[in-house]
């Protein structure tokens, strides 16, 4: 893989990464007494908290939109024995013929690439204490949210 693909792979796996961050649905500790309570357990994901909360996810620049693109039509992961997969290549071939995209061979290898990167944050990002693979400083939104919630809470 030459150096720009390298670039674009890095920086699509942050992407990815992201993704996988704001989709999971976090969880308290289990040995911590929230996390032993059944009530305690979040039911929604990062993404739709922040959407209830009016405010807008943040995402790591993507020099490949078309690429991101055929990930999430091919699909981020796929169904195993155990559990969610990465793509196999079966299913990238598959949607290849069902869609008459040949993908070059760097593209094909990267989807794999992108769909473990994928996988392996959506595991770790389970953890409510699990940072965001990427963010910047907060902006004026989410400051004023913050302020609301404290507000709301201290009187």
């Amino acid at each position: 893989m030459g150096k720009v693909h390298a670039r674009i792979a890095d920086e699509l796996t942050l992407y990815v990464r992201q993704m996988a961050w704001l989709n999971a649905v976090p969880k308290p500790d289990p040995n911590s007494a929230r996390g032993k309570s059944e009530a305690a357990h979040a039911k929604v994901s990062r993404l739709d908290a922040l959407k209830q909360a009016k405010i807008t996810p943040k995402m790591p620049p993507n020099p490949a939109p078309h690429i991101i693109d055929r990930l999430i039509e091919i699909g981020t992961t796929e169904a195993g024995g155990m559990g969610a997969v990465p793509i196999s290549w079966r299913e990238i071939v598959a949607w290849q013929e069902a869609t008459w995209v040949r993908l070059a061979p760097w593209e094909a290898r990267l989807l794999r690439r992108l769909s473990a990167a994928y996988l392996a944050e959506s595991k770790l990002a389970e953890s409510e204490n699990r940072s965001a693979p990427w963010h910047t400083g907060p902006d004026q939104q989410s400051i004023e949210t913050e302020q609301a919630r404290l507000e709301a809470v201290l009187g």
